[in-house]
Parts: structure tokens; C-alpha cells; sequence
């Protein structure tokens, strides 16, 4: 029995036979979908499978039809089908009467499943490009048989290709021998350096896995590399930096542990050159108002360092050969300004310094500023502490503190030396008629003429008010006597000063000599020279006498009171 639809085919005029042709059951048997259509793209017949196509014919979603028909070519369309979509591959065949067979296959799950695999493959591309620089595959000959398009290393895919990759490796943690590249085994993120066609080093993290025949043989390897170059850079100069911050507390706690800040100094050149492997070190000070480096610290031996300090005119910093010597010298600063310099020697037999001991050595000098600066506050400080305001001598207490250490190597060295007391004649008239400030410059005066009669081997003091003394360093009698005469001499140079013509200002001296072979003791010495200028000032002042003796003879206080009565 023939269905509704079947019947109403057979009725259309002119298709009678095409349909007899191809009729509702032969199109059943053909396993896609089948319609036949006629010039315009109307349906005759079809099968279920045409189901979607035949809805799409008749709801206009294929306006291509008719140059479809009339071309007989095949189009891929896609239809909706129920709540998705179909993929569906079409072709037209001519039939009888002037009709066409419309043959579909569906080709929805091949277009999916290619789609699935080139965005699979586009995946594992992108990934593999994200986790690594390059990936590669070595043939069974052990050479590159291919590396990624962009290339490794600095150089093309292609110069790579056929190139042994044991050529490129400088440094691996592997067995001699073996590389990722050439590994029976399975490896990942092995830390390898490998040299970049500048020369450079380059490191890569590698991950491979073999490549096997049937039989198990090995044919090859692929991995691939991540360049970690600047990581491992990274970490080595962190770690340089944690050394040398390391060798710097060292260097600064060494220095901070001295309680004398002359000590500090000595400390910071042996644990500077300790610290840098140099041979020796020489620290230097600028002293205040000179003009030139005096060593101030010195470890271990080096060579001639003029020409390093006289480099300092021009530069900051010295790194140079001299002789048989690496040297490597800066200067140290303190608010900008100059106020020494640190030299370190290391010998030929070791290599030059680095970019870390030329990092080290300017942290250093920092310190070694500091300190240079705190050793010269010391010792304005002590100075003052030491020296008379207004003369710039020494004062009463330096004065007996220096006489006292010098005493004791008198002692042991048996070397003669002479104390002389000086005491101002009428001073009191100078403040008295022409103001503090006139006796304040003939105080200088004083000064002046002492030190022109002294050597700078010499102590002069002012022990107060206008009280003086001398400490004559390794004077025998005869030179403690001339030297007397010839300020007494000069004494008269004063006489401006004097406060009148009644009254002038003169000087008494009163000398002690101690023969270096004496048992006497320095309290002794000075109580013989106070009393010796004392006697003076009694006598009539303006004279020198020499004080007796210990233990002396009447012959020889005789001799000391003719003396000095022949200058009274």
C-alpha cells in the first residue's frame, strides 16, 4: 500500500516515471541523507535521514541550492538538528525528468573529531612553547634530527639540525659521557650549561624521554629545554652579594670590637686582606691641614705604593700591576670629602680581583672613612685634653704623663736628660698695666722663644699661668747650660711687654740633669729643678742656676751658685 505522500508524488505530471525510477524505498537503502528535488530545490521524495535537509529546503536555510543543482558540485552545510547541529557534506546528481538527487553524508563527528585534533595539537603546541625554550629530537646517530622552528641557543633550527649537541655542553651533573640529549634513561630538569653561539654561557633545565624500536632499541631522544640562565644568574650574584655582606660584618664587627680607635685601623687591615685573600693591606690617613697619606695601618706585605697614591689626584680608585703584584687600592671619604685610602696586594701566583672584591673594597673604604673620622675626633679631643688653649703646649698633666714614660726608658737606657723650670719675672705688671690680651701675646712670645731654643725631639709645657717647662731630651749638663744662656739671651725681646721700666718682664730658670746613670727618681729630678728656679726668684730673678746634684759635694753647689750669680 502506498503512503499519502507516495500517492501525491505520483499524481505531480511529468515525474511519474523519474519517481518509479527512484522511488521512497530506494531511497531508504542509502545510508546518508537522500532526497530527490526538482530544478528549484522542491522535495519529491526523501528518506528520514534527509529529514534535516528537506526542513532546511523548505525553511529556506539553503538559498544555494539551485547553483548547487545546476553545477552539480558538492557543499558542506551546516542544518540544525533538534537542540544542536549537523554537519552535513552535499552533492547533486541529475535524474530523469528534468530531476536531481540530493545526496547528504553526515560528517559532523570527522569535522568534530578533526577540530578535537588540531585544537589538540594547537594545545600541546602552545604548551610545549610556554614550559620550554625549545624542543628537539636526536636521530639514533646521537645528532640534532630536529629542533623547534624559532631555534635554541642563538642559533636557527637548521644550523642546528645534523650538529652533535655534546658540542654545544660545557657543564653537566650527568656520568662522562652522558647528556639529556643522548640518555637511555627517562630525565627531568637536569641543570645543564651549554655555549651560545656568542660565546656566552647559557643554562637550560632539560626533560627528555628515549625514543625505542619494536625490539627495544634505542633510536633516538626528544625533550625539551627551559633556558634558566638569567635564574641562575640571578641566584649566583645574590649570593655573591650574601657574601660579601658576610665578609663586610665581619670586617665592620672586627673593627667595632677595638676600644682604641688607633686599634681599629690595625684590625681593619688584617680582616680586610683575610677577607679578600690579599697578600697584605695598607690603610692611609689624611691627616688634618697636610697635604699628603701617612700609613696608618699595614697587614701582611706588598710592594711600593707611591705611585697608587700619587694616582689619587685624579682618580678614586686603583687597579693596576706593579711588578710581581696585583693591586687594587680606593680612597676612603667621610661627608664627601677625602680622608684616606686602603691598598690591598695579592701576588702573582693568585688570580686578579673580581668584580666582588672591587664591590668589597669600596664598602670597606666606607668604614675605613668612618673610622679615619672617629680617630681624628679622638684625637682632637685628646689633644685638647692635652694641650693649653691658648699656647697650643702641652699642659701641666700631659706634660708630667709624657716626662714620666720617657723617664722610665731613660732608666733602663741609661741616657742623660734635663729638666728646666720657667718662671715669668713681673708678669703680673703686663696684665696689670696693658690688659689680659697683652699678656696673653707675651705668653705667645714665651712660647715662640722656648720652642727656637728647643729641638722637636723636646717637651715644652706651660704648666700654668706663667709657669713653664722644659723637657731636654738626652741633654748632658753643658748642652742644658747653653741652652739656658741663650733664652735668658733672648729674653730681652720681651721687654715690650713689661708693665714699666721698674718692672720688666724677664724670665728666672731653674735646671735639673738627671746622668742616666743615676738611681734617682723623676719626683727627685723635679723637685730639684722647682727648687733651683725658686732660689732664683729669690736671688733677684732674671737668671738661670743649676740645681746640685743628688747627693752632690759643697764643691759642686758651689760651682752651680757661681753660675748662676755670674748671669744674675
Amino acid at each position: 500500500m502506498s503512503s499519502p505522500r507516495d500517492q501525491q508524488l505520483r499524481q505531480q505530471d511529468g515525474q511519474g516515471s523519474a519517481h518509479a525510477t527512484l522511488g521512497t524505498a530506494a531511497l531508504k537503502t542509502y545510508p546518508g541523507a537522500a532526497l530527490l528535488v526538482d530544478a528549484k530545490g522542491t522535495v519529491i521524495a526523501g528518506n528520514g535521514r534527509g529529514e534535516a535537509v528537506r526542513l532546511a529546503l523548505e525553511s529556506g536555510l539553503l538559498p544555494e541550492i539551485t547553483s548547487l543543482l545546476n553545477e552539480n558540485r558538492a557543499t558542506v552545510v551546516t542544518l540544525p538538528a533538534g537542540s544542536g547541529s549537523v554537519i552535513i557534506e552535499l552533492i547533486a546528481l541529475p535524474a530523469e525528468n528534468n530531476l536531481f538527487l540530493l545526496l547528504g553524508r553526515d560528517i559532523t563527528l570527522e569535522r568534530n573529531l578533526r577540530s578535537a585534533l588540531v585544537e589538540s595539537r594547537q594545545r600541546y603546541k602552545d604548551l610545549v612553547d610556554i614550559s620550554s625554550d625549545f624542543a628537539w629530537e636526536v636521530g639514533a646517530d646521537g645528532h640534532f634530527a630536529f629542533v623547534s622552528p624559532k631555534g635554541a641557543l642563538g642559533y636557527s633550527a637548521d644550523e642546528l639540525v645534523g650538529r652533535d649537541p655534546a658540542d654545544f655542553i660545557t657543564e653537566t651533573p650527568l656520568e662522562a659521557g652522558e647528556t639529556p640529549f643522548a640518555n637511555a634513561l627517562a630525565l627531568e630538569d637536569v641543570e645543564v650549561w651549554m655555549t651560545q653561539a656568542d660565546g656566552t654561557p647559557a643554562c637550560v633545565l632539560a626533560s627528555s624521554t628515549p625514543i625505542r624500536g619494536d625490539d627495544g632499541q634505542w633510536l633516538g631522544a626528544r625533550g625539551i629545554c627551559r633556558d634558566i640562565t638569567q635564574e641562575r644568574l640571578r641566584d649566583a650574584a645574590l649570593s655573591r652579594a650574601n657574601n660579601r655582606e658576610r665578609l663586610l660584618s665581619y670586617i665592620v664587627r672586627t673593627i667595632r670590637d677595638e676600644v682604641d680607635p688607633i686599634d681599629m685601623l690595625r684590625a681593619a687591615a688584617e680582616a680586610t686582606a683575610r677577607a679578600l685573600g690579599a697578600t697584605g693591606c695598607q690603610i692611609f690617613r689624611l691627616l688634618p691641614d697636610a697635604s699628603d697619606f701617612a700609613l696608618a695601618a699595614q697587614y701582611g706585605t706588598g710592594g711600593e705604593e707611591k705611585d697608587v697614591l700619587d694616582s689619587f689626584v685624579n682618580s678614586d680608585h686603583y687597579e693596576e700591576r706593579i711588578d710581581n703584584w696585583h693591586v687594587l687600592a680606593t680612597v676612603s671619604r667621610y661627608r664627601h670629602s677625602i680622608n684616606g685610602t686602603i691598598l690591598l696586594w695579592r701576588d702573582d701566583q693568585r688570580p686578579g680581583w673580581s668584580d666582588d672584591d672591587r664591590l668589597l673594597i669600596d664598602d670597606v673604604a666606607n668604614q675605613v672613612g668612618l673610622a679615619n673620622e672617629q680617630i681624628t675626633n679622638h684625637e682632637r679631643i685628646l689633644r685638647l685634653s692635652r694641650t693649653d688653649s691658648l699656647t697650643g703646649l702641652f699642659n701641666r698633666r700631659a706634660f708630667f704623663e709624657e716626662i714620666a714614660r720617657r723617664f722610665q726608658r731613660l732608666s733602663r737606657e741609661h741616657k742623660p736628660a734635663a729638666l728646666i723650670y720657667v718662671d715669668l719675672d713681673n708678669f703680673k705688671a703686663v696684665n696689670d698695666v696693658h690688659g689680659h690680651q697683652t699678656g696673653d701675646q707675651a705668653l705667645v712670645a714665651v712660647r715662640d722663644l722656648l720652642l727656637h731654643h728647643t729641638r722637636p725631639t723636646d717637651l715644652v709645657a706651660r704648666l700654668g699661668g706663667d709657669e713653664f717647662a722644659i723637657w731636654l731630651e738626652g741633654a748632658e749638663e753643658h748642652i742644658a747650660i747653653r741652652r739656658c744662656e741663650g733664652m735668658l739671651g733672648a729674653s730681652s725681646t720681651l721687654a715690650h711687654f713689661s708693665g714699666s721700666a721698674d718692672k720688666p718682664l724677664h724670665m728666672s730658670l731653674g735646671v735639673a740633669v738627671h746622668d742616666g746613670s743615676s738611681a734617682e727618681s723623676l719626683d727627685d729630678l723635679i723637685a730639684r729643678a722647682d727648687k733651683a728656679m725658686y732660689e732664683v726668684k729669690r736671688d733677684g730673678k732674671g737668671a738661670w742656676r743649676l740645681a746640685p746634684e743628688p747627693a752632690s759635694t759643697s764643691a759642686s753647689t758651689s760651682a752651680s751658685t757661681s753660675a748662676s750669680g755670674a748671669q744674675g
